[in-house]
């Protein structure tokens, strides 16, 4: 059975951490806050005509980064059930 990436990354960072729930959740929102934070910060960034590009992608990648980890995050929260 070929797994996706995705799936793979799941099981490996849910076994690895073994957190609660509830830990998971609080996660959730510190990591949420930060993306809102990041893209605030961006769009600031962004209407600077002086603006560092690199500094501006850099923000960009890590925002993705969030996001893509958010979603992990999320997905470990929805139980497992049987096909």
């Amino acid at each position: 059975m070929a797994y996706s990436l995705l799936q793979y990354r799941i099981q490996y960072f849910s076994k690895q951490l073994m957190i609660s729930s509830e830990e998971i959740r609080q996660r959730i929102i510190e990591l949420e806050v930060e993306h809102r934070d990041l893209d605030a910060v961006i769009e600031l960034l962004a209407q600077d005509v002086r603006h560092d590009e690199l500094q501006l992608r850099r923000l960009k990648k890590r925002k993705l980064q969030l996001k893509d980890h958010l979603t992990l995050l999320k997905m470990q929260l929805i139980p497992d059930i049987p096909a």
